[in-house]
């Protein structure tokens, strides 16, 4: 299992000129995705591939299988979500970058080492100017994030559908995406604390809940299709 905990908050600092970043982001940014990445590389050669043999087949002792799926979850399951909140938050003419936490970052190593599973929370995209009232602004910006997985998810399982017919390997593999991406984002909505949810949830509760859905279908079924090894779960 995997989740990225993704939050924002208010920022003493005025808006700027949109689509920007800084070397602070850039850095901070792509520490965390490298640890990321690692984070998946662990889990692949870790704990057994448990998500079928299918699986295992593709990347059991292909090196750089391994990397290039963590890679590939790592950069949709996190960088894509944070550039999401970034770019929407941006958008709406406010200062928005991503900051990394140590802490967070070492934690995710260990557990995903120690325990099998990734509990990550690599860093926050930060939000300046966006008043706390501003229940819109801040649900639009928090929700770009999962609604980017929830995407993610739906083409990773098209694609897997398509390989799988066609009798490629490629289809197990495409179908650890979509789930990665899909825990991701239903992960995120959860209304409590700093989680992305919780912002929602403000903005309104029929959006969170339509929202939490969708994405905990997409998780549901594509754990259930990883784990058969199909994504014809109903018959073709």
């Amino acid at each position: 299992m995997s989740s990225n905990l993704s939050y924002q908050w208010t920022y003493a600092r005025p808006p700027v000129a949109r689509h920007k970043t800084s070397r602070a982001e850039l850095s901070q940014i792509v520490i965390a995705f490298v640890v990321l990445t690692f984070d998946m590389f662990l889990l692949l050669i870790g704990f057994g591939l448990i998500y079928g043999d299918s699986l295992r087949t593709v990347v059991g002792s292909a090196s750089i299988g391994i990397v290039l799926l963590a890679l590939a979850a790592a950069f949709t399951g996190f960088l894509a979500h944070e550039l999401a909140h970034k770019v929407v938050a941006q958008r709406l003419g406010f200062w928005a970058e991503f900051r990394l936490s140590p802490v967070g970052l070492v934690l995710s190593v260990f557990i995903a080492a120690a325990a099998g599973i990734l509990l990550a929370a690599p860093g926050a995209t930060l939000v300046g100017g966006m008043d706390y009232s501003e229940r819109q602004g801040w649900g639009r910006t928090a929700l770009a994030g999962p609604a980017t997985n929830a995407g993610f998810s739906v083409l990773f399982y098209g694609a897997a559908l398509a390989t799988f017919s066609a009798g490629s390997f490629l289809s197990a593999s495409l179908l650890f995406l979509a789930y990665i991406n899909a825990w991701f984002g239903a992960f995120n909505l959860v209304p409590v604390g700093p989680l992305d949810g919780a912002k929602v949830l403000r903005w309104g509760v029929g959006r969170w809940a339509a929202s939490f859905a969708v994405l905990a279908v997409l998780t549901g079924l594509s754990l259930a299709a990883v784990s058969y090894g199909t994504p014809f779960l109903f018959g073709r």
